[in-house]
């Protein structure tokens, strides 16, 4: 086992990692990579380099890196929808935005309660359609990952949008919420609470929240667990219900019940995950200046 590459806390965490499955480089040159997003039909990733205004485009079949868009509007996260489109966070417009077929872009959230949005940082789609999303600070913050400007919201929160257009507030007690997900029954929603950048007494943490019955509210939330290096940003569920979080020192792998099972040991600090490929089961790391991979016995939720 590449045992450089992982960091065993729990037995069950064996399982999950392969022996001659090392982690990849596929691609230098990021200022700050996040966003990734796999897309089956093309057989492609994206992913954001939120600085340099840019989204990149890595093909499976190749190993090809392209320009997707750029200038792209400081785009952070992404995910894809139940008919296969691309949906977009995006820091410099303030909004969540959809690729459509035909190549055109379509504002889905820009503004609550007449007032615009901070900066869109990560998204996911749940089964129903709906578009759940964070909104922290950090594209306003300054001219680096987006333009400074004033928050026009009374804080950091989390929104749904839904499958007909409207927008309603989900989540309004975080200091920045940042990466989340759906557990595999959607029975939780997971969000990553990075306030410690701005709010040094806020815990790096992922809290968890009880999907309602009606599937558009959640319940009071709770802390999962904590990060141990750095902050978690972004993170995926897999099919078991694991988590395979962002961190300072590379991938953190908690099973459902918050154990940390073991990490996947990456030499700058992670930003986001997804799964992707044909089974699913490898593991894409957008890592500060790289986007990087790696095959595990493990299966991503779409």
């Amino acid at each position: 086992m590449a045992a450089i590459d992982y960091d065993i806390r729990d037995e069950r965490f064996v399982k999950l990692i392969h022996g001659n499955a090392n982690v990849e480089v596929l691609w230098r040159g990021g200022r700050w990579t996040e966003g990734p997003a796999y897309l089956p039909a093309g057989r492609y990733l994206v992913w954001s380099d939120i600085p340099n205004d840019r989204v990149l485009r890595w093909d499976e079949n190749d190993g090809h890196v392209s320009v997707f868009e750029q200038p792209c509007r400081n785009q952070n996260g992404h995910a894809v929808d139940r008919q296969g489109r691309l949906i977009a966070c995006e820091h410099r417009s303030r909004c969540v935005s959809r690729y459509e077929f035909d190549g055109t872009r379509t504002v889905l959230a820009d503004s609550f309660g007449g007032r615009r949005l901070n900066s869109p940082n990560d998204v996911v789609v749940k089964s129903d359609g709906s578009i759940w999303f964070t909104d922290p600070s950090y594209g306003i913050d300054s001219d680096y990952e987006g333009d400074a400007a004033p928050m026009e919201q009374d804080g950091r929160h989390v929104y749904r949008i839904d499958p007909a257009g409207g927008l309603t507030r989900v989540i309004d007690d975080m200091k920045q919420p940042n990466g989340l997900a759906f557990s595999p029954d959607e029975g939780f929603l997971y969000v990553a609470d990075t306030g410690r950048t701005h709010f040094a007494d806020c815990a790096p943490k992922i809290r968890r929240y009880a999907v309602a019955p009606d599937g558009r509210s959640l319940g009071a939330g709770a802390d999962f667990v904590t990060c141990d290096a750095g902050l978690f940003d972004g993170f995926r569920a897999d099919t078991a219900g694991r988590i395979w979080s962002s961190a300072g020192d590379g991938v953190h792998c908690f099973a459902p019940d918050g154990t940390l099972l073991g990490k996947i040991l990456i030499d700058e600090a992670v930003s986001n995950v997804c799964f992707g490929g044909p089974k699913r089961n490898r593991l894409f790391i957008t890592a500060t200046t790289t986007l990087r991979s790696v095959y595990v016995n493990a299966r991503g939720c779409t």
